[in-house]
């Protein structure tokens, strides 16, 4: 009898049945290429699909509105300005109501809107009409990105933290394949390219909207009966989280915007190392975002990624000042290595940032918090040009070092008021 048990017991494979071999993830699964569930690959998807279209659009947008459009660049600076400051005005009504309605219904219809008035943009003739599409697509970018936060938490799973980098780490993947892609159609420099490149954008957040509608529904959170309406606005700690990732979130302009403005006007660097820099600042976050997120599990240790982060953008912005009066092959060096530990600073901070707009916000108004989150990076995007400028481009090395100064204190005062968020959170930990 014990011999007939031992035999119905064995297997070749080492005592597996076939139903745990079955279950047993592929080799993209266990190497992370791929997400572990099907919801999480259906994001990734639409996260891929949709940054190809925006990043194509990105490049290409001034161009396409000064030379198939025919506005000033004058005009589509403030266009793009006033578009930017409406949009960051939704985040927050518009993430409460995913947070009531469930985050896949209103971000699929925010790719919609999305999609629409992209797809407009081929029919304007006139500023006027220019500003309203473009206002409108703004506005529906920044309310997109409030749902998708709950969105994000509800199919991440129990690695969250390994997820939202690998969604980053794809959204830059994507953005380096778009920038090739607007490359050709900026080559031909012809209409017909320019209105393929906004109507592939617009294909983009149809297709991208089509992928969401795969995903199931995830419920509301009911909210505790001492919630109020407008919560996020009253949590004092929190919105002092959102001004300090604000101050912080700068640094993403200062390769795209200051280091090629100091490279031509203030180095003997060649200028080749514009695209070659910011070609080794996306490979960097594309293989090591998630790599760097790995250790940030709580509102703590983000806290302590940004304080890193702050001393990082500080050296790394001392190495690119420094190119300025030195010989060729020393600049590229100093900028190259600027670059690199400027990078470094950025995984640490991306990391601590997306941890702590997630991980001090209750589970039932994900939504709003997003919002608010939402509301300081894209502030700091709208202010960055300006700030880079006076400091940067207008003071020199002392601006780049003081500027890199801001950035150390941010990351020193960001642990302190991390905890004091925590002592003050209002709601215990809820599921996702």
């Amino acid at each position: 009898m014990q011999g007939l048990q031992g035999q119905k017991n064995s297997h070749p494979s080492g005592g597996k049945s076939t139903e745990e071999e079955e279950r047993k993830p592929s080799m993209l699964v266990r190497r992370g290429l791929i997400p572990d569930t099907r919801p999480q690959r259906i994001l990734a998807l639409a996260t891929f699909v949709n940054m190809i279209g925006s990043g194509v659009f990105m490049v290409s947008a001034a161009l396409f509105f000064t030379r198939v459009v025919g506005l000033s660049l004058a005009q589509v600076g403030i266009g793009m300005g006033i578009a930017a400051a409406v949009g960051l005005l939704t985040g927050v009504p518009v993430g409460h109501l995913a947070d009531r309605r469930g985050p896949r219904e209103i971000y699929l219809w925010m790719l919609v809107i999305q999609g629409a008035a992209m797809a407009a943009l081929v029919l304007v003739q006139s500023f006027w009409m220019f500003l309203v599409a473009l206002c409108l697509s703004e506005l529906a970018r920044s309310a997109g990105g409030a749902a998708r936060g709950p969105l994000v938490r509800g199919v991440g799973g129990a690695d969250l933290t390994t997820y939202r980098a690998y969604l980053r780490s794809i959204a830059n993947l994507a953005g380096s394949c778009s920038a090739v892609a607007a490359g050709f159609a900026v080559q031909y420099d012809s209409r017909p390219a320019y209105l393929a490149l906004v109507l592939g954008n617009a294909l983009s957040f149809a297709a991208s909207a089509a992928i969401i509608a795969a995903l199931p529904s995830l419920p509301p959170l009911p909210a505790p009966q001492t919630a109020s309406r407008w919560e996020v606005l009253k949590d004092r700690s929190y919105v002092a989280v959102t001004v300090l990732d604000g101050i912080m979130s700068v640094h993403h302009q200062v390769l795209l915007f200051a280091l090629p403005l100091w490279i031509v006007g203030h180095t003997s660097a060649p200028r080749w190392l514009i695209g070659a820099g910011a070609f080794v600042n996306t490979a960097l976050v594309v293989l090591l975002q998630i790599r760097a997120s790995r250790g940030v599990t709580d509102s703590i240790t983000a806290g302590r990624a940004v304080r890193r982060a702050g001393v990082a953008f500080f050296v790394g912005m001392a190495a690119m000042a420094a190119a300025a009066g030195l010989s060729s092959r020393l600049a590229l060096i100093g900028i190259v290595l600027g670059v690199i530990v400027h990078t470094i600073g950025e995984l640490w901070h991306t990391a601590g940032s997306l941890e702590l707009r997630f991980s001090l916000a209750p589970a039932h108004a994900q939504g709003q918090y997003m919002g608010l989150f939402g509301f300081g990076a894209g502030l700091a995007n709208v202010v960055a040009p300006t700030v880079l400028a006076l400091f940067c481009i207008a003071w020199g090395v002392p601006g780049w070092l003081l500027l890199g100064g801001v950035f150390v204190a941010g990351g020193l005062v960001t642990p302190y008021v991390v905890r004091w968020a925590e002592r003050t959170r209002p709601y215990a930990e809820q599921p996702a």
